[in-house]
């Protein structure tokens, strides 16, 4: 199993960002896939997740209108689409398997990609 996330970088406050994630050695089209970010100092938080179907979608309070979880399983790819950034979503944002069905807690979900960083600064 691989997950490789890109798409991170500098953005200005109220600007957007899609981040990606490449999976590999499994049949992605049968897995909840999530988005978890981790902000220095802090613990890893969920923010958001997909059905395998990509009908279903869970977000975290604090993104909740802003960003948008989508996947293509034709292709292997899990999105996060990330507008009106702010300054307090600056994290290093990881994309990550789960095990239970859209499930925000990160002892559901079995492999990790290494992250991308993402800074929202002016």
């Amino acid at each position: 199993v691989q997950l490789v996330e890109s798409g991170g970088g500098l953005v200005q406050p109220g600007r957007s960002l899609r981040l990606s994630c490449a999976a590999s050695g499994f049949t992605f089209g049968t897995f909840t896939m999530a988005w978890f970010r981790q902000a220095p100092g802090k613990d890893r938080e969920f923010v958001a997740a997909v059905s395998w179907s990509g009908r279903n979608t869970n977000y975290a309070d604090s993104v909740t209108g802003r960003f948008t979880i989508s996947r293509d399983n034709a292709g292997n790819t899990v999105y996060l689409q990330m507008n009106s950034l702010r300054p307090e979503d600056t994290a290093i944002y990881y994309c990550a398997r789960g095990t239970a069905s859209r499930s925000k807690s990160l002892y559901d979900y079995d492999y990790w990609g290494q992250g991308t960083q993402v800074t929202v600064s002016s």
